[in-house]
């Protein structure tokens, strides 16, 4: 069986709240409430294991409310799919705040722990050893107080010289530096693209322009931009999917299940579409209900035979 090492470095006990019209500055009543432990390598990690992938949930967590962490981690996900291998650091884990209201998802981010060198040792350590066994790594999600970019690179360099199947999901300054390296898998969406890089990347000309621009040599580069579908450019040719119509419940998770069912694709050798469609309607999936996981695989089903493929 494949195994991905999926590595958060900044997780967090997601309280998900849906409402029915937010109102701002007045009571507000939750028509259902979640709490998740969360983190979006650690999403995609449940993805993969329902998908048939063992994993490895590595990256740091806070050890003054790690028992509430492990305990929800537990619940999640099945414990012989996905092996805890965080690096315990002193302080809490935080706590994001997702107000979901009528598929709009308003999120406030808790700011968590600070890392310390010697936490930052023991994760390079830790990655370096559980990424040689692998069949491919990834990182995902923001970094927190204490590493900079250089931790970042020093990571990816790390993980890098002993595993080459790398995918990163990543933003903001981290994204640009993601970039600069050959790496096998990268799933930004637009936005981020155009934030990062200043440059518009709406369509696939400009998506190409910014890609010659930066220099990129990733192997794979996944571009989601929401209802208007995904733009792989993979090494042989370049796909658009058009999801399939879905009523929008939470935005929370679709970007982690993306890439997620790329990872577990390409590591089967599945045909370009069968990936492609598969990821595309998982992530359809994602949004149409609030919470992680595959578990109605007739409804899988149903969206994939919805999913477009073309080349661009």
């Amino acid at each position: 069986m494949k195994k991905v090492l999926c590595i958060t470095l900044n997780p967090a006990l997601d309280m998900t709240i849906a409402v029915d019209g937010l109102k701002i500055g007045e009571v507000n009543r939750a028509t259902s409430t979640q709490l998740d432990a969360a983190g979006k390598a650690l999403n995609s990690a449940q993805i993969l294991a329902d998908l048939g992938i063992d994993c490895i949930a590595s990256g740091f967590l806070g050890q003054q409310n790690q028992a509430s962490f492990v305990q929800l981690f537990a619940d999640r996900c099945t414990p012989a799919a996905i092996e805890d291998q965080f690096v315990r650091v002193d302080g809490n884990t935080r706590t994001n705040i997702k107000l979901v209201d009528h598929g709009t998802t308003t999120d406030v981010n808790g700011k968590g722990f600070w890392v310390t060198d010697a936490d930052k040792t023991k994760l390079l350590q830790k990655a370096g050893q559980l990424a040689t066994a692998c069949d491919a790594v990834l990182i995902a999600g923001s970094l927190p107080q204490g590493f900079g970019m250089d931790d970042f690179h020093q990571l990816i360099n790390v993980v890098m010289a002993v595993n080459p199947k790398l995918a990163v999901d990543v933003s903001g300054e981290a994204l640009k530096a993601a970039m600069s390296y050959p790496l096998w898998l990268i799933k930004p969406n637009s936005d981020e693209l155009t934030e990062a890089f200043g440059m518009a990347c709406q369509t696939a000309d400009e998506q190409r322009a910014l890609l010659t621009a930066v220099g990129a040599s990733i192997e794979h580069v996944v571009i989601s931009m929401g209802e208007k579908g995904v733009h792989w450019y993979a090494p042989h040719a370049a796909y658009h999917a058009t999801p399939p119509k879905v009523t929008v419940k939470s935005t929370v998770g679709a970007g982690d299940t993306l890439v997620a069912a790329m990872i577990q694709g390409l590591l089967g050798a599945d045909e370009d579409a069968q990936v492609l469609t598969q990821a595309v309607a998982l992530s359809a999936h994602a949004v149409s209900i609030v919470g992680f996981g595959v578990a109605d695989p007739e409804r899988l089903a149903t969206l994939m035979a919805q999913v477009q493929i073309n080349r661009i």
